[in-house]
Formats: C-alpha cells, structure tokens, sequence
C-alpha cells in the first residue's frame, strides 16, 4: 500500500538530510528533535522528548511511517511504538540485539520493520547479495567498509563523523561470521589484512553488526562471509591499546567523548566501499568486485558529506521502493533481499551511480 506521511526521528546531519530527500521524492515528512534545526529546512519540524512513550504515541498516531535517525539504544521503545500503531519502520541501526528484537516484532506486524537500512548494514549487503546472485555457486562473500577523513593527521588516522556511540560499538561486540559454513562469532578488531582502493592502502579488520541478518540468509548456501570496517593503517592498533589495554572497553560512554574530543568531525571526508565474492560460472572459478570511492556531493543546494548522504540515500531509497510497492508492506525486511538495480534506479539510489568514482 503506497503511504505519504512519515516522521523521521533525530536531526543531526543524517536524518536532516534524509528527510530532505523525503521531502523532494513527494513524502510528507515531520522532522523531531530535542531542538529544531539552526538552518532552514523544507519540512516541517518539532521539538520533543523521544524518550517519552506519550509524545511518540501521539506523533505515530499521525503518520504511515516512521525513519529513526537516533541513537541505536533508542530505538528499542521507538520500534515497539511503531509495532502497536501499526505503521512502518525503518532504521539505520548496527546493533544485533536491536535488529533481533525487531524480527521477534515483525512476526505480528501490520507495517514493513525495515531496520539496518544504512550504509553498513544495509546498502552493502545490498551488494554482496547481489554479486553472490552472479554464481551458480558462490563461496565467499567478503564486504569492507570506511568512512574516513581525506587527508588524516595524527596515528589514529580517523575523524568521528559517525555516531561515537556506535563506533565504539562496531568496536567493542562480538562479529558473527560464517567460516567454513559454520556460523560463528569472533571478536572485533582482529582478522587484520591489508586492502588497496584506488592506490590508496588500508587496513581491514572485524567490527560488529556490518552483515545485518545476512548469516541468517547465507547459512548453508556459503562457505565464508564477513565483514570488516576500513581505515588506515595503524588504527587498529592503537584502538585495541586504548580499549584493551587501558581498560576503556568497561567505560563506553567516556571512550566516546574522549575520542569525539580527539578527533572530531570533518567536512572532507570519503566513503571506501570494497566488497568481493567469489564462486564457480559455468563450471569455472570467478571473483567479482564492487570497489567504490564516494566522496561529498551537493544535494538540495548544500554540500553534503560521503557518509551523510550515502547513509541517507540508502534508507530514502528503500522508504521509496516499499512506497511504490516494490518491496513487501509487512512483516520483516532483508536488506540483501532487495535487488541491487531496482536500489540504484530509485531516484535517491541513483545517487550511487553519479556521485561514485569507480575502482573495480
């Protein structure tokens, strides 16, 4: 059923910007906050507490849909409300627990539960999918991520233009992978190697919550799967030290101020895309890849930063297909279940193709 009304929660650069793209594809967006935006912005917006059950009732109880921008611990209560009001949901959550409680939601659901609809999860198990579709049998699938500044100073090498919140969680919870075809969880910040996009040397290595629910969709039909974020070398290192070393893994809340305070956001920055599969055409063995730089583009007559419109364009993309019923009104969405032309021919997932610089 096609809907026009939607609320997205959170106004900091990425859900501003993904209810402006809302707003240009023909939604009738209600943007909520703490605080209203400084700068102008094309929908209309409010202020409220989203920590209070009342205030998100009496809001779900107006709209067909709801895009949570928040904080991954939020969104726990924001589904359930959703859930009882009987309207979609979408989110760009990494967070397992989160994720599995949205499935045991999505059972009883009378709307689309479309969580993990961001960069990682979500567009890039888009395309791990569907490169592995390519093989008549695929048995590797390997997807690496970075969002990342352009000209990195210091060791670290990183900037925070990510929720600190959830890269200390990437950082911190346990991986699931599947290896050997089992189906396993490994720690974060381990399985280091060495990746080149464009020239440009990075390292990988293993962080929670980039596959989504695709160990579930894989299982048995393939012999590895991971992913691994991209950064530049060193990091890991000294990432393991802050938090292993000096015992910052028991104090979350505190290691992402200190490293916001470090290394705090920038303007310039690039998204690495790297995903890779492998399999058997035709009796021989292939590998195929997907290798992308993006960088910022202008959207909506403002510049706009790689990971705050590629995250952006990566849900408003998916809210369009479940509008123009493309993608299934109930029950619970797989990222990887959803093909990667029809994603890239969506007005706002044609971003992917225009402001890409192709490697692979």
């Amino acid at each position: 059923m096609s809907f026009e009304k939607i609320a997205v929660l959170g106004l900091g650069k990425v859900g501003r910007l993904a209810a402006t793209l809302l707003h240009e594809g023909g939604f009738e967006v209600i943007g909520v906050d703490a605080q209203l935006p400084l700068s102008d912005v094309p929908f209309k917006c409010r202020t409220g507490d989203i920590s209070d059950p009342a205030v998100i009732g009496e809001l779900l109880s107006s709209v067909e849909a709801v895009l949570s921008c928040l904080p991954y611990h939020l969104n726990i209560e924001l589904a359930r409300a959703a859930h009882l009001a009987g309207i979609h949901y979408f989110d760009l959550t990494e967070d397992v627990p989160t994720t599995n409680f949205i499935i045991e939601l999505s059972k009883t659901a009378r709307g689309l539960m479309a969580p993990q609809c961001g960069l990682a999860p979500g567009f890039v198990g888009i395309v791990g999918a569907s490169l592995a579709d390519g093989f008549d049998r695929c048995r590797s699938i390997r997807m690496r991520v970075g969002a990342l500044p352009q000209h990195p100073t210091g060791l670290l090498g990183y900037a925070f233009n990510w929720s600190p919140e959830g890269v200390v969680n990437e950082y911190l919870n346990d991986c699931e992978v599947i290896e050997g075809g089992v189906r396993k969880l490994v720690s974060p910040m381990e399985w280091h190697e060495t990746v080149y996009v464009g020239g440009v040397k990075l390292e990988a290595f293993t962080t929670s919550g980039g596959l989504g629910t695709m160990c579930d969709t894989m299982l048995g039909k393939i012999d590895n799967l991971d992913y691994k974020t991209m950064r530049y070398p060193g990091h890991m290192e000294l990432m393991n030290f802050f938090f292993h070393e000096l015992l910052m893994r028991d104090k979350r809340k505190l290691a992402g101020e200190i490293l916001t305070n470090a290394k705090p956001p920038v303007e310039d920055d690039v998204v690495y895309v790297h995903v890779a599969a492998e399999g058997t055409e035709n009796g021989s063995l292939r590998r195929k890849e997907f290798v992308r730089a993006y960088y910022p583009i202008e959207i909506a007559g403002a510049r706009r930063t790689a990971i705050a419109w590629t995250t952006s364009a990566s849900v408003v993309a998916v809210i369009e297909m479940v509008r123009d019923g493309l993608l299934p009104a109930t029950g619970f969405l797989h990222q990887e279940h959803i093909p990667l032309e029809m994603f890239l021919k969506t007005p706002t997932g044609s971003l992917f193709k225009s402001g890409a610089t192709s490697h692979g």
